[in-house]
């Protein structure tokens, strides 16, 4: 089956790259300058980097205390899982 196939490789490609996304927010709200708004990390993670958005917020402690983040980026998870199984389970 191609679906499967193309969106594992689209929720790979995703959590990496909001993964990443948080890391440079991160850095940036250390240093100072340019950041990523809150707005584009929660989308990020509603386009289906929810885990890689949870990664990111462990490992680079961030955004860890925001209530949006807090429990807004595991709600997407337990939803894009759900919508995965469903997807998966109608082929």
């Amino acid at each position: 089956m191609v679906v499967p196939e193309a969106l594992f490789i689209y929720f790979a490609a995703i959590n990496t790259f909001s993964f990443l996304i948080y890391g440079v927010d991160k850095l940036k709200a250390v240093k100072g300058g340019w950041r990523v708004s809150e707005t584009t990390l929660l989308l990020l993670a509603a386009a289906g980097g929810s885990v890689g958005a949870l990664l990111g917020m462990k490992v680079w402690r961030h955004k860890t205390l925001h209530w949006k983040f807090r429990y807004g980026v595991p709600a997407l998870i337990v939803l894009q899982l759900l919508c995965c199984f469903l997807i998966c389970r109608s082929l």
